[in-house]
This record gives C-alpha cells, sequence and structure tokens, in this order.
C-alpha cells in the first residue's frame, strides 16, 4: 500500500515512482504508433512539393507531446464511440438513420479531404510511375494525377509494372479499432468522376473475419469519357466480381455491404503518359428498382460431396 495505517512505516521510493514509471510507458507508447502516422504524412507532403526543401516542416516534439497528442486522438475517438452508441451510428438517430435513401461518405470541400486517401504507385517496387494527389484549381474537388510507365525494373524478380493507385484510409475508433461501413441497405454506388478517357478499376474491401482473406478485394470497371463535361457513374454493388492479388476467384460471392472497409482505384493499361482523374464526391443510395442480387453465376465446386 502506498499510505499505511501505521504512521512509522516508511513507504519505499519505488513505491511512489511506480505510478509515474507507468505513465511514462504509456506515453512512450502511444508516442511510437504516433509518430509513424505523422511520419508517413509528413514524407508524403514533402514529396508532393510542400515545403521547403532542406528545412522541417514543423518544429520537433518531445516523447511527452506525442504521447499527449495521441491521447487526446484517443479521447476524441471515445467521445465519438460513445456519441454512436446514445445518438446512433455516425451521430445520426437511429430513426433518421433507418430511413436514409442515401449517404456520401467521400465528399472533397476543402484541404482537409486529402488526408482521408493514400497514394501510391510502382515507384515503390522500382518502377517509373508518378502517382500525386491534390486539389484541383477551385479547391473543391479532388485530383488524382501523375504519370503512368510500364518500365519493368531489371531486377530479375519483378515481372509486370505500370500502375498507379488512390485509396483511401482505412477509418479507426478508439483504440484503433477498425471501423467499417454500414451500407447493407444501399446497393447502388454513386460517382460524380471527370476523367481523361482512360479506364480505371474500383476496388472495394470488406473486413474479413480470417487473415488469409486480407488480400480479397471486390472489382468492377469505372470508364471516362474525357473532356470538360463531369460524369455521374451509378455502379450496382451486384456488378464487383471478387478477386484476390489480381486474379478472379472461380468461386463468387456477393460483396458483403455492411463491412466495406476502403475504396479505391487503379489505372494499370499499357499506355504511357499523363493522367488525371477528378472526383466530386462518391456516395451510395438505395434504388427499389434494382432487384439483382449477384450478377455473376454462383456455384459449387463439388457438390455431389458428402459433409
Amino acid at each position: 500500500m502506498l499510505f499505511g495505517s501505521c504512521p512509522s512505516k516508511v513507504v519505499p521510493r519505488s513505491a511512489w515512482l511506480r505510478p509515474l514509471r507507468y505513465a511514462s510507458f504509456i506515453a512512450r507508447s502511444i508516442a511510437t504508433s504516433t509518430a509513424s502516422s505523422s511520419s508517413s504524412s509528413s514524407s508524403s507532403s514533402s514529396s508532393s512539393g510542400a515545403g521547403n526543401v532542406g528545412f522541417p516542416l514543423s518544429p520537433p516534439r518531445s516523447t511527452w507531446e506525442r504521447g499527449m497528442c495521441g491521447v487526446r486522438q484517443q479521447l476524441g475517438a471515445l467521445k465519438e464511440h460513445l456519441r454512436g452508441k446514445v445518438l446512433g451510428p455516425d451521430g445520426v438517430p437511429l430513426g433518421t438513420y433507418m430511413c436514409q435513401q442515401s449517404h456520401v461518405p467521400w465528399a472533397c470541400r476543402g484541404p482537409e479531404c486529402l488526408e482521408d486517401w493514400l497514394v501510391s504507385s510502382d515507384a515503390e517496387m522500382g518502377g517509373r510511375s508518378r502517382s500525386f494527389l491534390s486539389l484541383s484549381k477551385n479547391n473543391k474537388t479532388l485530383l488524382f494525377h501523375g504519370e503512368l510507365d510500364n518500365y519493368i525494373p531489371r531486377d530479375g524478380k519483378t515481372k509486370y509494372s505500370g500502375y498507379c493507385t488512390l485509396r483511401s484510409k482505412p477509418r479507426k475508433g478508439f483504440m484503433n479499432k477498425k471501423k467499417a461501413f454500414d451500407w447493407g441497405d444501399m446497393n447502388v454506388l454513386f460517382l460524380r468522376v471527370r476523367g481523361d478517357g482512360r479506364p480505371y478499376m474500383i476496388n472495394i474491401s470488406v473486413d474479413n473475419y480470417y487473415t488469409h482473406m486480407q488480400n480479397d478485394l471486390y472489382h468492377y470497371f469505372l470508364f471516362t469519357r474525357g473532356g470538360p463535361t463531369w460524369q455521374d457513374v451509378k455502379i450496382p454493388f451486384s456488378k464487383f466480381f471478387l478477386a484476390s492479388r489480381g486474379r478472379i476467384n472461380d468461386v463468387q460471392h456477393p460483396i458483403w455491404t455492411d463491412r466495406v472497409g476502403t475504396l479505391g482505384f487503379t489505372l494499370g493499361e499499357q499506355a504511357d503518359g499523363p493522367f488525371q482523374l477528378e472526383i466530386d464526391f462518391i456516395g451510395v443510395y438505395k434504388d427499389p428498382a434494382h432487384s439483382e442480387e449477384f450478377a455473376y453465376e454462383t456455384y459449387k465446386r463439388n457438390p455431389n460431396a458428402k459433409r
């Protein structure tokens, strides 16, 4: 005990230092998790041309400051979690949430929307493609642009190259717990985009139950027209097909719309050169006239086998 009932009992120094050491350990562990995210964000901003070369983007912070920043983030996530439990999903009253016919999870209306996305390309494996993410000239739409190059690195291992990818960040809840989108009542994906005439691939990941399914993605094609006009694209979720590591699975099943994790776009074709895809918003809605459950054939691999 820290304070005994006997006044003559001497409390050792290690006893009252133990809570301080425990608090310092928690601060350092939280700072380690936040430092990796802050370093990735700073590297992405520096690669896009932000900041002066040779000068840090922000003054370095101590371990205690980074730890307290992580604590504040977790408290904010806990507040949103409790708010969702009391009011309803995402803070919307349950009655209103159940009557919703549409939902817009991504709508770019300012610089803060850049924090919701991640870009990558074959430059990570030695390729020459480059992809960037920025705001358009009106600062109200998202612009995914860069240059595609199908050069294959001569390392003796890489066989295919030439891709650029844009992907949404997975949502995190309290204590960095995965927080999926629940689109169980919606059946159509709605996008307003303005492209360059290239075909893109839409990728949707879901929170699976098993680790060997972590590479499973649902795909469908996005054909852009090019030109100055906007293009409203409506794709039913029943059209998405299942693939893993770029190979279409033999056994297909519909997408789990109540466990959607991320959504992204991939460009990969044989035509080298610049590209750009401008995104106004990405939403989902319920179409009562669409009754198709799944557009592809589903069958059992060995229907005559006894179980």
